[in-house]
């Protein structure tokens, strides 16, 4: 039986206040679990809680304000989820921030430390503190986000932040070989390019030439927050196993999209600021 078939399951969703960490707190409550969710603006993160209170079962929706790069916070997270939920199936290790896409060398130092802290340490501490309080539970799944990077992918600009992703994709092995023996699984969620503000961001901020030389791939490869994570959620619902990458953008997916005519026309990325960028 899967583990979405407990009433009592709960997810923790680090950076779960917009994007695909928003888009993975709807997923889930759509499949009658229990959320909490994490953001380090407290105000932003009430007024997220808020909407989904009002949207879905507003007894399965709870926030907890965490800076991910700060041990107690996370450790507090941990805590008042217990407090919250009772027990915690799954956590998802989703909070993570990209650095404008430029040359390295015109990329200040604070932005760079800010990439690694968050998601390299970030994925880290997470990982850590959800460990800890899952082999005292007995139970419990794991997940760290990748992105571009995590297999080796490169791109002019995004430099600091492949190198982040590919050193979660490490971690994750490395944790997956120390908790083998236990009844903890852990994995890896591959959502792929998302057209969320974060993604929009990152090339605004950059140089515009570094977006146009990818722009013919990324058209193929962006996808709505909302199917992505669905497919993501359910997966995760289903899972059993260790050592798992769940995967949205697969090859056969892709290749695929290059035979089907409407991805030739559409505009993932319509009325945002990346369709104007010259």
């Amino acid at each position: 039986m899967s583990i979405a078939n407990n009433s009592a399951s709960c997810v923790v969703i680090t950076g779960g206040s917009r994007g695909i960490g928003l888009g993975l707190a709807k997923a889930f409550l759509n499949f009658g679990w229990s959320v909490v969710i994490s953001a380090r603006n407290s105000e932003q993160l009430n007024r997220v809680v808020s909407e989904l209170q009002s949207e879905f079962d507003e007894q399965k929706v709870f926030g907890v304000c965490c800076d991910v790069t700060r041990p107690s916070d996370v450790e507090n997270l941990w805590s008042e989820s217990i407090q919250y939920c009772g027990q915690v199936n799954v956590w998802i290790n989703n909070a993570g921030t990209c650095n404008a896409a430029k040359a390295l060398t015109e990329i200040v130092p604070s932005d760079l430390e800010h990439v690694v802290q968050t998601n390299i340490l970030g994925c880290m501490l997470g990982s850590q503190v959800a460990l800890k309080g899952m082999l005292k539970q007995g139970f419990g799944q794991i997940y760290n986000m990748e992105g571009w990077g995590s297999r080796g992918e490169w791109s002019a600009g995004m430099t600091p932040y492949a190198t982040s992703k590919r050193a979660v994709g490490y971690f994750t092995h490395a944790l997956y070989k120390e908790t083998k023996h236990s009844n903890i699984q852990v994995g890896t969620l591959s959502p792929g390019m998302v057209a969320t503000d974060l993604l929009i961001s990152s090339w605004q901020e950059g140089e515009a030439k570094n977006w146009q030389k990818m722009k013919w791939l990324f058209m193929f490869i962006i996808d709505p927050p909302e199917q992505v994570c669905r497919y993501l959620a359910k997966r995760v619902t289903q899972n059993h196993k260790t050592n798992v990458r769940i995967v949205w953008m697969t090859p056969m997916r892709l290749l695929s999209r290059f035979f089907q005519p409407y991805y030739w026309r559409r505009n993932p990325v319509k009325g945002t600021a990346l369709d104007e960028l010259k």
